[in-house]
């Protein structure tokens, strides 16, 4: 019934006919290239920490480059990875905690992409140990609470760090990894963002309402309803709305 709506809902509102389109077709290492510049405006911007990986359908996977800000990269810099995570394909190098990623795809099959990054208001919930609650809409978008990883021993290129990091996400969307980021799944590039880009804002808005005191969160039957009908397909629209200001930005993302 839920599946079912949400094709309703975005029938309805599909572009009429001639209309001009949304975005024009996307390859894979350009659909990576323009989400690392769409969640770098987001605020995953820690100078030159963070990855995403996505599974492709041979089993290899794409990455994006260490040396390089998620604000710079273009679809010719994204990565090709074989099944042990090293590079195939790329003139870049990959980032020494790839292993992280590596444990988390192999864990979840039904996961295509994996989301790690230090971003501006994540890293403050992440610090406190705490989750932040829901006060708006967008916050609601995607639903249940991020899990906790609560313990800080060091960076996650460790293996054992690393894996222990994995083993807290378990089945769930997303994480918070005490004193350090965040980890974020999803089973494509359109649902990569939603959730990726809810979370941010979840943590930076409930920051915000908290600093004035009094905050009323949304019910927790209207967070469930809002999130369960548009995380499972994202919020009709919005990704190519996002990946168009980027385009318009800088064309040189496709190149």
């Amino acid at each position: 019934m839920k599946n079912d709506l949400n094709q309703e809902m975005l029938a309805k509102y599909a572009p009429r006919p001639r209309r001009r389109a949304l975005l024009p077709e996307l390859n894979p290492k350009q659909q990576l290239a323009m989400l690392c510049r769409v969640l770098h405006r987001e605020g995953y911007n820690d100078h030159l920490a963070g990855h995403i990986t996505v599974r492709q359908d041979d089993g290899t996977y794409l990455a994006n480059p260490w040396e390089l800000t998620w604000s710079e990269v273009t679809a010719s810099d994204i990565l090709r990875l074989d099944d042990k995570f090293q590079v195939i394909e790329g003139d870049w190098n990959i980032t020494p905690a790839i292993n992280l990623h590596r444990d988390v795809h192999q864990a979840r099959h039904d996961v295509e992409v994996v989301i790690h990054n230090h971003p501006t208001w994540g890293l403050v919930w992440s610090a406190v140990g705490r989750v932040p609650p829901i006060y708006d809409q967008t916050s609601a978008l995607v639903d249940t609470d991020p899990v906790r990883h609560d313990e800080y021993r060091g960076t996650v290129e460790d293996d054992e760090l690393g894996r222990a990091a994995a083993n807290s996400l378990g089945q769930h969307k997303w994480a918070l990894l005490a004193n350090h980021g965040v980890l974020v799944v999803a089973n494509g590039i359109r649902q990569a963002h939603l959730r990726a880009i809810t979370l941010e804002w979840r943590c930076r808005m409930a920051w915000r309402v908290e600093m004035l005191g009094a905050g009323l969160p949304l019910p927790d039957d209207v967070v469930k309803a809002t999130g369960q009908r548009t995380d499972t397909h994202g919020f009709p629209f919005l990704w190519e709305a996002m990946a168009r200001e980027e385009i318009r930005q800088d064309p040189s993302v496709l190149d």
